[in-house]
């Protein structure tokens, strides 16, 4: 039946039918109008959406202080608690933690609402599944990086970062090349592609699950309507699945953030 039905699919997609899979340009999508001479497309307003709704959500929280906390003051204490205790003074202690605060905390909170974009009805796209926002945030993470260590320590940092000690002379020969690409290059790579692909795939799983859902029921119709109850089933399974990979992205993109800061102010930078 999977079989038949695939064949079905793609025999109606060459045939300019009504199932259309997704691709890579869902991320390109047309230009919506200009501002300044600058393109806006139907993502770069889902980004402004999702930082309205963050300064939104903590500015409820945050102007009317009380002893006994509101609904949204309870909520962005309990966000801000998350991110102090679970990722600032777990990582960088108590010190160090208040100083990166602010940092990390606006990250998390800036890539979560914009990976939630991606199951809110009429938005259906994450803000971060365009190489735009991951790369902007990991480079913040890397410059973050790099001034801490020469902060903390400004003769040693690029000493250590790049010949760790206990290691015989000769071999620096090829760690030091190999520490140089890990650090310094990697690092920000791997924090860009990382969220950006988590996005971008978890997107692209729910576009074809309800446009599937909408074939099925709309355009093969008969007995392949059956088939509409499974891929909807896995719709709502796999939205449910980018909600934790939402939150999961935030803290993970927090927490290596966290934990580069953490190497460059070691004691032995």
């Amino acid at each position: 039946m999977f079989t038949q039905a695939a064949t079905l699919i793609a025999k109606t997609a060459e045939d300019g039918g009504g199932f259309h899979a997704p691709s890579i340009y869902e991320f390109f999508p047309d230009v919506v109008t200009t501002v300044f001479g600058i393109p806006i497309t139907r993502i770069h307003i889902i980004q402004l959406i999702a930082t309205t709704a963050v300064v939104l959500v903590f500015w409820l929280g945050t102007r009317k202080m009380k002893v006994v906390p509101g609904r949204f003051q309870s909520l962005t204490e309990m966000g801000l608690g998350f991110v102090r205790t679970n990722i600032a003074y777990d990582l960088l202690g108590k010190k160090d933690g208040e100083r990166f605060l602010p940092i990390l905390a606006t990250m998390f909170f800036m890539i979560l609402f914009m990976n939630l974009t991606g199951i809110i009805p009429f938005l259906n796209i994450a803000g971060t599944a365009i190489i735009a926002v991951p790369l902007t945030l990991a480079v913040v993470s890397y410059i973050t990086f790099i001034y801490a260590g020469i902060k903390k320590s400004p003769k040693n940092f690029f000493k250590n970062s790049l010949f760790p000690s206990g290691v015989p002379w000769p071999i620096y020969l090829i760690v030091t090349p190999i520490e140089f690409i890990s650090t310094f290059i990697i690092r920000p790579i791997t924090l860009t592609l990382r969220l950006l692909m988590n996005m971008m795939v978890g997107h692209l799983l729910l576009v074809l699950f309800f446009s599937a859902t909408t074939f099925f029921l709309l355009t093969a119709g008969g007995w392949w309507s059956i088939l509409a109850a499974g891929s909807l089933a896995f719709g709502f399974a796999f939205t449910l699945f980018e909600i934790l990979v939402a939150v999961l992205q935030a803290y993970v993109f927090a927490l290596l953030t966290a934990v580069y800061i953490q190497l460059a102010v070691a004691e032995e930078h």
